[in-house]
């Protein structure tokens, strides 16, 4: 008969090891900063039914232009993008259904219409509406 030698190992005490309190430890920072974040809509945007007509007065229009330099033009006069916020403010105040319409050229910064949004979303414009310039 053959004996098997084993050995034996010492035992770790869990109480003595760090280590499970620092897994603790992470995993209650782990869920509070989870429970923290806020999760973003984004911008919330309806589009149309298809074959539906929206009738639109002709004075609740405002339009504004995105030039190629990112310049901003508004009824034609070029204005910064704190002139154009206090504008839109100023006609949102006298025309609540206001629809902004931006004209946007090919060659402006994607960050010209994502200002033109920003713009929108923080005067509380419901109606806002961009398409490209034709060149």
């Amino acid at each position: 008969m053959i004996r098997i030698r084993t050995r034996r190992r010492d035992r770790v005490d869990v109480a003595d090891s760090g280590a499970l309190s620092d897994i603790a430890f992470l995993l209650i920072i782990f869920f509070i900063v989870i429970a923290v974040f806020n999760v973003n809509s984004g911008f919330l945007l309806e589009l149309p039914r298809r074959n539906s007509v929206t009738t639109i007065n002709v004075d609740d229009l405002m339009r504004v232009a995105v030039r190629a330099d990112n310049s901003i033009e508004l009824d034609g006069q070029s204005v910064t993008r704190e002139q154009l916020s206090q504008a839109v403010l100023a006609r949102r105040r006298r025309q609540p259904n206001m629809t902004l319409v931006v004209t946007i050229h090919p060659d402006a910064w994607y960050q010209s219409l994502v200002s033109m949004v920003e713009v929108a979303r923080l005067r509380d414009v419901d109606n806002f509406s961009f398409r490209m310039e034709n060149p």
